[in-house]
């Protein structure tokens, strides 16, 4: 089944919504995981923030990935983590502390580093525009089709991603979108989750 993944951002969130608020709304919108991607705060501070989501993707059903802080997710006994790249490559070992690991990748290369390093699914991107990546040119779908005819593993697109493209997507062997500034900024998370459905199927 296609999947949708958001990435939280928390300085995308609708005016006079809290971040929490929107990340338990998005967790009960359809989406099969949710990344919590808040890499500038304090490990204290995304401890907080993880310890609550949790809570939250566990009554809705929906995986919480954390993001970039391997010690915390240790510490909680979280065996799901989204790391960059060069964070597996600087310490291989992390493969050993988890039981699902998935790795950003942008270009195949990369992509077959990650594989190498043990990544049980990558997220590939920019696929398309976007304004999280300005001033960058999107990589395209023939770069997305390309990972994903090589990766034994399931790769998601990331970047750009909207109703109007996400069937290409879909087509070009991807087996889920990553979308993060759009569903932060929904004022409804359901009804974006659902437009994005609808488009596939």
């Amino acid at each position: 089944m296609f999947e949708i993944v958001a990435v939280t951002n928390r300085s995308c969130c609708p005016a006079g919504r809290a971040f929490a608020a929107q990340v338990a709304r998005i967790a009960a919108s359809g989406v099969s995981k949710v990344i919590l991607r808040e890499k500038d705060l304090t490990p204290e501070a995304y401890k907080g923030l993880a310890v609550a989501f949790l809570r939250d993707c566990k009554d809705c059903g929906a995986e919480l990935f954390l993001h970039s802080f391997a010690a915390v997710a240790r510490e909680l006994n979280h065996a799901e983590i989204h790391l960059p790249l060069p964070v597996l490559e600087a310490q291989p070992s992390l493969r050993q502390d988890f039981k699902t690991i998935g790795v950003s990748v942008h270009s195949l290369e990369q992509a077959r580093i990650a594989l190498r390093l043990g990544a049980d699914y990558l997220s590939a991107g920019h696929v398309f525009a976007t304004d999280c990546k300005k001033g960058l040119a999107p990589r395209g779908l023939s770069f997305l089709s390309e990972i994903c005819g090589e990766a034994p593993v399931p790769v998601y697109a990331i970047g750009g991603i909207s109703a109007a493209n996400i069937q290409s997507v879909r087509e070009a062997g991807a087996a889920g979108a990553c979308v993060m500034s759009g569903i932060m900024e929904s004022e409804s998370p359901e009804a974006y989750v659902d437009a994005l459905l609808q488009k596939i199927g």
